[in-house]
């Protein structure tokens, strides 16, 4: 028995007539009697009741009948999940990010894609650079945005720069710095520093800590924490001065973030699996470069 018995033996009892049936299904009759005799055979009951003038369904044929048209209706429905599916409008993302670099564009990011994918269930998952890189190259997460890891090639996942943000100084508003508009590096020499710990963030601490060593000082850590939002903390309770990437704040009526001179910088990347991304993942993967392509990360 397969599909094309049940939907042959479908036409016939909403027909009530194998010659109907046969025009509508386009096939010859004792062809559609045949499938409508095996269906029988196979379900070992008699469906239809027939003679010269008429064909009446048996109370088991139509409860056929009935079951046929739920079944070919989830059928109809399935083929039409996998269609979607196929096409990116129906499935699963599960992103990985880091937070304070994806806080201005990750929500309208997210928005415009729910609109082209409506049916994709989007998972967020906040990590560190480090653990958001783990996850994609073990398939827990389809795409993350995060900072480059140190063991970034060995993990052998593709990349795309989205955005590369210059290291600040965190100083209270209260601060002398917070008048300066740049500052250099070697004005922090004297100063208790606060940055995010290795473990947590390795690109980010060895990229201030070469920028120190570029400017002959080798940096006061008076705070390693492991969050960001920590180091805002220390700054504002006056326990040093926090070396950030200028996405960390917008706007603060307690604190600023001043450009360190000279110029060192973090890149933001969007990471992922070749050759393992499934057509909702490719359609974020893409939204996101033409994102890019327009100047709107």
């Amino acid at each position: 028995m397969d599909l094309r018995h049940l939907r042959y033996y479908q036409a016939v009892a909403e027909e009530l007539s194998f010659s109907k049936a046969a025009r509508r299904l386009r096939i010859a009759q004792p062809a559609l009697s045949r499938a409508v005799q095996d269906l029988e055979r196979h379900v070992g009951t008699v469906l239809i009741s027939r003679n010269r003038r008429t064909v009446q369904l048996t109370p088991a044929g139509t409860v056929m009948l009935r079951e046929i048209g739920l079944l070919l209706e989830r059928i109809e429905d399935s083929l039409r999940r996998v269609r979607r599916t196929a096409n990116g409008e129906e499935g699963e993302l599960r992103l990985g990010y880091i937070g304070p670099p994806t806080r201005d564009f990750l929500g309208p990011l997210l928005k415009e894609y729910r609109q082209a994918f409506p049916r994709v269930t989007v998972i967020l998952e906040e990590r560190t650079p480090e653990r958001v890189w783990e996850m994609v190259s073990s398939g827990r997460l389809s795409i993350g945005l995060t900072r480059p890891v140190l063991a970034h090639e060995a993990l052998g996942l593709r990349s795309q720069v989205l955005r590369d943000e210059r290291f600040c100084a965190a100083v209270p508003v209260s601060h002398p710095f917070a008048k300066k508009v740049t500052l250099p590096w070697q004005n922090l020499a004297d100063e208790p520093v606060i940055v995010l710990a290795r473990r947590e963030g390795a690109s980010s601490h060895d990229a201030i800590l070469a920028a120190c060593q570029q400017a002959k000082f080798t940096p006061r850590l008076a705070h390693t924490p492991s969050l960001i939002g920590t180091i805002l903390q220390y700054v504002e309770a006056g326990a040093g001065i926090g070396i950030v990437p200028e996405s960390t704040i917008r706007s603060s009526p307690t604190m600023k973030l001043v450009p360190l001179t000279p110029r060192h910088s973090i890149p933001l990347v969007m990471v992922w699996k070749e050759g393992e991304l499934d057509p909702a993942a490719l359609g974020f993967r893409d939204l996101t470069k033409r994102w890019l392509k327009d100047k709107r990360l």
